[in-house]
């Protein structure tokens, strides 16, 4: 039995090594498209959700007028109006918390401190 050489021995242990990478990244490319298929189902299950729930939305405040229509009497368009006015009410109270909300919000200022003090000591080693 004639017995191998070093350098042979690292020959087949690459080539091994080299196979086995071959195959598992053959298994993670299985695995990944099993995943992405069904993360592509489930993203287009959110998008129905999302689109019937925004039909659902706007049928809430034609509901809504037509309750005031029927149920307290009012003219049509008067119940129109006031579903109209509360909706555009709510949307000016959510636009001044949200304005308010964004002009809280500051620039990084650690994060600039901190890039300006790594220019000035590259600079620094630089010269």
């Amino acid at each position: 039995m004639s017995e191998r050489t070093i350098g042979q021995l690292v020959v087949d242990a690459t080539r091994d090594i080299s196979e086995l990478v071959r195959h598992e990244v053959a298994l993670a490319k299985a695995e990944l498209r099993d995943d992405a298929k069904q993360a592509g189902m489930g993203a287009g299950l959110f998008g129905g959700a999302a689109f019937f729930a925004t039909m659902a939305f706007v049928l809430l405040p034609v509901a809504a007028a037509y309750g005031l229509h029927e149920g307290a009497g009012w003219p049509r368009w008067l119940s129109f109006l006031v579903v109209a006015a509360v909706l555009l009410l709510l949307a000016a109270v959510m636009a001044l918390v949200g304005r308010g909300r964004v002009q809280k919000v500051k620039p990084p200022e650690r994060t600039i401190a901190t890039t300006k003090r790594s220019i000035a000591a590259a600079k620094g080693q630089a010269s």
